[in-house]
């Protein structure tokens, strides 16, 4: 398994590609609401990152996916492809990932959005998804693990009765999207891959309401939760430092 290290000047150039990925998602706060569809989001997002950012979306036509966002609702687990069909409803939970690539490098990340008055049990959920991401984060530094990570979120979201998605995982990111190392939101702690100061990957846990299992739609990139109850993510781009970690997707609104 071959991981790239990336000098510190690639991490400054990742960052610009990080904090325009991020500048996307808190564009889009002002959009999610009810009786938008997500296919209008996309839209607003494509011409945003192609005008305003001078970016290039990373999403499109990657391995023949059709649009620019990945937008996930309710028991949709990842890669749900926007839409005109279903506008966004009173009490959904959205999550939307997005990508950029700027001047060759990838910023990739995505954040959940709660849609009008969400009932209580689903904002727990989102809540304790993100939590189980900074978890995971907090761990990463030299000398330690992807084991150390994949556990740190695990014992969370189980410690509150939630599952982790097996299927899906994190990836080694940098001018290629999707690189080693694979970055699993569970595990043994001390196992795995031991993490160096210049690797990067993302760390976007995905949790479920009830079983871990997973169904893939017809459409060959819909993942839904088998048993139908709701799932959340949310999901950073990391670089390992000499002290431990930056984040490079933060957003203002976690600063």
């Amino acid at each position: 398994m071959s991981i790239s290290i990336k000098s510190k000047k690639d991490i400054e150039k990742m960052k610009i590609a990080g904090r325009k990925a991020a500048s996307v998602l808190e564009m889009l706060d002002d959009h999610v609401k009810p009786g938008v569809t997500t296919e209008e989001l996309d839209q607003i997002a494509f011409k945003f990152i192609t005008e305003e950012l001078k970016c290039i979306p990373a999403n499109v036509g990657y391995n023949g996916y059709p649009k620019t966002l990945c937008t996930s609702v309710n028991n949709v687990i990842c890669h749900g492809i926007p839409s005109e069909e279903k506008p966004l409803k009173d009490g959904d939970i959205l999550n939307i990932d997005v990508t950029v690539i700027y001047e060759g490098w990838h910023g990739d990340t995505s954040k959940m959005y709660l849609v009008g008055n969400v009932p209580a049990h689903a904002k727990r959920l989102v809540d304790i998804t993100q939590q189980c991401m900074y978890a995971g984060i907090e761990e990463v530094k030299p000398g330690g693990t992807l084991g150390d990570v994949g556990h740190a979120i695990q014992v969370l979201a189980e410690k509150n009765y939630y599952s982790v998605v097996r299927d899906y995982c994190g990836h080694g990111i940098g001018t290629i999207y999707h690189e080693e190392p694979q970055v699993m939101h569970y595990g043994k702690k001390g196992s795995g891959l031991e993490l160096k100061e210049g690797m990067c990957f993302t760390v976007e846990p995905m949790i479920n309401l009830g079983s871990y299992h997973t169904r893939l739609l017809d459409d060959g990139w819909t993942v839904v939760t088998k048993d139908g109850k709701l799932s959340a993510q949310w999901e950073h781009t990391i670089a390992v430092t000499s002290e431990g970690f930056e984040i490079l997707t933060l957003r203002e609104e976690e600063l």
